[in-house]
């Protein structure tokens, strides 16, 4: 693994944070073991809330004790480039309104100032009093830091979590995957270096995000085979039913509607959260909530059935991505040793039971803290990054890349550069050429996604190599290579490698032209559901470029041939009709090309052939004669 530069004098070792959308983690390595960290609350995990009064900034427990007090300036755990943002804005007492390029804004007032924040600078300011609390505890300043993110996160999320280590003042050394991290907590503690390693699935239900991956753990080398989920699914899309059931029920009761009402949302919120985690262990629970709205007190009760049926299609949605997941390993339910439970809603004895039924009872992994697993792994990676820790030294992540990256060709389609699933770090290149005589440039548009069309796929970003000399078409030669770092983050380069060497490299970090989480999700999706419209589409794009190639093969080679003029014109003429035809036609049925082609074909072939004919007797003619003198 590469080594860090030399801490400066003064500088505490490298830290592991989980950086999660409900709760915060923090640890380090230390005695040859990894400590988890209290905050000053003597909690080992910290709520991911930040609140601004007109004094001051809370972050914290402090801000989540306030939150029924303060509850529109009080902002909470969510990954805020969600699909689903404007349907939940309603549950929120915060306000988020869409900022430039349509960037999700959080809007709060403090010191009496009405102030617009990024979701970067939320972030930063969680992953500030991470830091701080590690501080306290090692009695001296940290300034590095490996900090991990759903599985599901594109390069520019990560460029985000960057930035916002960056606005703590924390250099961040790695961007690892919570479920990889995880892992590490669990292969540590076994010790896997059995003969063929372990199968390992990882199932990782936070507060906000939802990852499932499978890993082969075998000598200290952690592999991802697969990765899948949904970064709009946990637990506090759990607690959203219970909110929206109990806002009806109160309308129901008292003809009055609280979803206008942030003070009585946040407070009927806090009890959701406690009821859920109550039913965890018990049958049945309270919410009671004295004077929530007009002095209307609230009194119901909730069993774990009407919890479990209320979620039930969220909890058939993770199984879902399981049975994804499989698929994408191409793994039997058989061959996995272990499953391990990561994430506070695992503790949902409904989740337990349908995880345990789709691996036909097979025992699930409890022995790790759910709540403490991933920030434990986030601290081994910053120990085996900060190097000197023998124990931990031989260690080697290997993640993958959750979508495929490719390039968009002249015909429209995609080629894939870097399959979905590969292992990071990678690099992969290939060389293109040009398609029209005397081409100065080509134009290099970056796309991610599984559809073969390149416009059914999320364009990333692209350059221009230009500066090419004039030369025939399919002369130069350009070596286009992706790049992905071990955070994930992708690197464009392209170099005309034949005629004159001229190079160009950009970094895919352009935060208006990437992907957004739940983009990511559609795209899987999209391309289950939309495969069959796919392969039709990919029937049309290739008999419209047999076409083309034919019409402009004709036309290449005309002058080539013993026409009379006459002749020459027709097939000039013919061709002429036939690109300015598929130029208006770009959509039309595959058939449609096919018999197009076949026109161009019986007008135009018998005049070649003929031509041929008289060429090859004209040959034969003159070398008999040759062979007579």
């Amino acid at each position: 693994m590469a080594l860090v530069a030399e801490k400066a004098k003064g500088e505490g070792p490298a830290i592991g944070i989980d950086l999660g959308t409900t709760y915060s983690c923090v640890g380090v390595w230390q005695h040859d073991r990894v400590e988890i960290i209290a905050n000053d609350q003597g909690n080992r995990t910290t709520p991911s809330y930040v609140a601004f009064t007109d004094t001051r900034r809370l972050i914290g427990d402090a801000a989540k004790n306030q939150a029924v007090m303060n509850p529109i300036n009080t902002v909470f755990g969510k990954r805020f480039s969600d699909s689903c943002v404007r349907s939940d804005m309603k549950l929120w007492p915060f306000k988020v309104i869409s900022g430039d390029n349509n960037k999700p804004m959080i809007v709060v007032k403090y010191k009496n100032e009405t102030k617009q924040l990024a979701p970067e600078e939320i972030s930063s300011m969680v992953l500030y009093k991470m830091r701080e609390i590690a501080e306290a505890y090692l009695g001296s300043v940290v300034k590095t830091a490996v900090v991990t993110v759903p599985a599901y996160f594109n390069d520019s999320q990560r460029l985000a979590t960057k930035d916002a280590g960056l606005i703590a003042g924390m250099n961040v050394m790695r961007i690892i995957n919570e479920p990889t991290a995880a892992a590490i907590a669990y292969g540590l503690d076994k010790k896997v270096s059995s003969t063929g390693g372990k199968n390992v699935l990882i199932f990782d239900l936070g507060g906000g995000t939802f990852d499932v991956s499978i890993l082969k753990i075998e000598d200290e080398i952690f592999e991802v085979k697969a990765t899948t989920g949904d970064t709009h699914l946990g637990g506090e899309d759990f607690d959203n039913r219970m909110v929206n059931h109990f806002v009806q029920e109160f309308e129901k009761k008292h003809k009055k509607d609280i979803s206008k009402n942030p003070k009585a949302l946040r407070r009927l919120r806090t009890s959701c959260e406690r009821a859920k985690r109550t039913l965890s262990s018990t049958t049945e629970t309270t919410i009671e909530i004295d004077s929530i709205f007009e002095g209307k007190d609230f009194f119901s009760k909730i069993t774990r059935a009407k919890f479990e049926e209320l979620n039930m299609d969220l909890f058939l949605k993770c199984m879902e991505s399981v049975e994804n997941c499989m698929r994408d390993a191409e793994i039997d339910n058989s061959i996995i040793h272990d499953i391990v439970l990561v994430g506070g809603s695992t503790r949902i004895p409904k989740l337990q039971q349908l995880l345990q039924d789709f691996f036909n009872g097979k025992e699930l992994c409890k022995n790790i803290n759910p709540d403490e697993a991933v920030a434990y792994g986030a601290a081994v990676q910053a120990a085996v990054l900060s190097g000197g820790v023998e124990k931990v030294q031989d260690l080697l992540l290997l993640d993958v890349t959750p979508l495929s990256l490719g390039v968009r060709r002249y015909t429209g389609k995609t080629t894939v550069m870097i399959p979905r699933n590969t292992t990071i770090p990678t690099k992969k290149e290939r060389v293109f050429t040009t398609i029209m005589q005397n081409q100065s440039g080509i134009i290099i548009d970056v796309v991610e996604g599984e559809r073969i069309m390149a416009r059914d796929n999320k364009l990333l970003g692209g350059m221009v190599l230009s500066g090419l000399p004039p030369s025939p078409k399919g002369v130069p030669s350009i070596s286009v290579c992706y790049e992905i770092d071990a955070n994930g983050i992708l690197v464009i380069s392209a170099e005309e490698i034949l005629l004159t060497g001229r190079k160009k490299k950009i970094t895919i970090n352009d935060y208006k032209n990437r992907l957004h989480s739940w983009e990511i999700e559609k795209m899987v999706k999209e391309a289950e559901k939309y495969k069959a419209e796919d392969e039709e589409n990919k029937k049309k794009e290739e008999a419209k470029v047999l076409f083309e190639l034919y019409a402009y093969g004709l036309r290449d080679s005309v002058n080539d041939l013993a026409l009379n003029e006459a002749n020459k014109k027709t097939i000039v003429d013919a061709v002429k009709k036939a690109l300015l035809w598929l130029n208006a036609n770009q959509l039309v049925e595959c058939s449609k090309y096919d018999d197009e082609r076949a026109k161009l074909e019986s007008l135009c072939n018998p005049i070649i052939a003929k031509a041929k004919m008289r060429q090859n007797a004209g040959s034969k003619s003159q070398a008999c004669s040759k062979v007579g003198r």
